[in-house]
This record gives C-alpha cells, sequence and structure tokens, in this order.
C-alpha cells in the first residue's frame, strides 16, 4: 500500500513536471498579448520628440558638455520607454492572473533579456571610455537582437523592423561619412521604428482573425 502511494505521488509529480514543460512550450510558441501597440506608438513619438529637442538645443554633438545633453536626452529617453512598455505589460498581467499568461510573461522575459543587459553594459562600457559614437549603432544591434529572439511571441511582420534595425547598425558602425549622434538619427531610427512595431501590434487581431476565416 505504502509502495502504492510512493508510485501515485512520483506518477503525479511528473503529470505535473509535463504540464508546466508544455505550458512554457506553448509559451514560446504563442503570440504575447501583454505587448500594447499604444505602448510601442507612444514611445516612438517620445524618441521623436527627444529628437527634437536635441535639434533644438545641440543638434551636432561634439565638446563634452554637448555629449552630456545627448546622453542625458537619449538615456532618459530609454527609461520614459521603458516604463511606458513594461508599465503597459504589468497592467496586462494585474488584468490576467492565469498560469498560461504567467508562463508567457515569464518567457518574454527569459528571452529579452540577454539582449537588455548586454545593451546595459556596452553602454557603461562604452561611456566609460570615451566611445560615445559607437552608442547608437550598438544600441540598433541589441535591439534587432532582442526582437530577433522574440519573434514568435510577436506579429510575424515585426522580423523586417528587426532587419532595418540591422541595417542600421551597420552602416552606424561601419560608415565613418555618417554624423551618428545627429538629432535625426535616433528619430528615424527608434522614433519610427517602435511606431511601425506599435502598429503592427495594433493590426494584429484583424490579420488573425482573416487567417482564421480562411
Amino acid at each position: 500500500m505504502t509502495l502504492c502511494r510512493k508510485v501515485q505521488g512520483v506518477e503525479f509529480q511528473q503529470a505535473l513536471a509535463d504540464l508546466a514543460e508544455v505550458r512554457g512550450r506553448l509559451a514560446t510558441e504563442q503570440r504575447f498579448d501583454g505587448y500594447s501597440g499604444w505602448a510601442a506608438i507612444s514611445s516612438g513619438v517620445v524618441a521623436v520628440v527627444a529628437g527634437l529637442a536635441q535639434g533644438l538645443f545641440d543638434p551636432h554633438p561634439r565638446s563634452a558638455p554637448q555629449i552630456s545633453f545627448y546622453l542625458f536626452v537619449w538615456l532618459s529617453c530609454l527609461g520614459v520607454a521603458l516604463a511606458i512598455n513594461y508599465g503597459a505589460i504589468l497592467a496586462w498581467r494585474a488584468r490576467h492572473r492565469d498560469s498560461q499568461s504567467l508562463a508567457q510573461m515569464r518567457t518574454v522575459g527569459w528571452t529579452i533579456l540577454p539582449a537588455v543587459a548586454a545593451g546595459g553594459v556596452m553602454t557603461a562600457a562604452l561611456i566609460g571610455r570615451g566611445l560615445y559614437t559607437l552608442l547608437p549603432g550598438m544600441w540598433c544591434a541589441t535591439y534587432a537582437l532582442g526582437l530577433f529572439a522574440s519573434r514568435s511571441m510577436v506579429p510575424r511582420d515585426v522580423v523586417y523592423v528587426a532587419v532595418a534595425f540591422g541595417v542600421c547598425a551597420t552602416a552606424l558602425l561601419l560608415v565613418p561619412q555618417i554624423d551618428v549622434l545627429a538629432w535625426w538619427i535616433m528619430p528615424l531610427a527608434f522614433g519610427c521604428g517602435q511606431i511601425v512595431i506599435g502598429l503592427l501590434v495594433r493590426a494584429r487581431p484583424e490579420d488573425e482573425q482573416r487567417e482564421g476565416a480562411a
């Protein structure tokens, strides 16, 4: 009798482990509903406004004070964008308490964490060494990697935006003739990129309905 209970206990634990594995696989293969199209569009607008502010006060930074202003503008923009997008995800999580939503949120977090961490470390390293002209290209590169890593959980056309970020990164890092710190670079890359992503996310339900009807 005791042996039978032990066997049943082992089978129950194995069943729970299998269920957790299935949930994890589903989380990686299903679209993540926590992404907000309006949040992405809003963060893109913030980047455009930041670019206009730089263009008004410091369009082509060269001196140390100008570089400091550039870093202040774009690191502040980064902070606001993260707050908008992750705030939207947390708000979505507050409305969806089921285990599948939690599994998806965890998967998204672990998927993009390497790109976010690498971007943060490299930003600190480049600033510490005074290699400011490498920052925009590196930001585009790490963002492209994050988009590629999470491509199974976002609208499929977002992969083209990731490719565009990769192309921008290549140009900004390898073409010396580009004034990479110019005021229009970041609004064009991140502002337009985020707005396009937001529009794709907003259009996603209609696309899926048409596919289902077909």
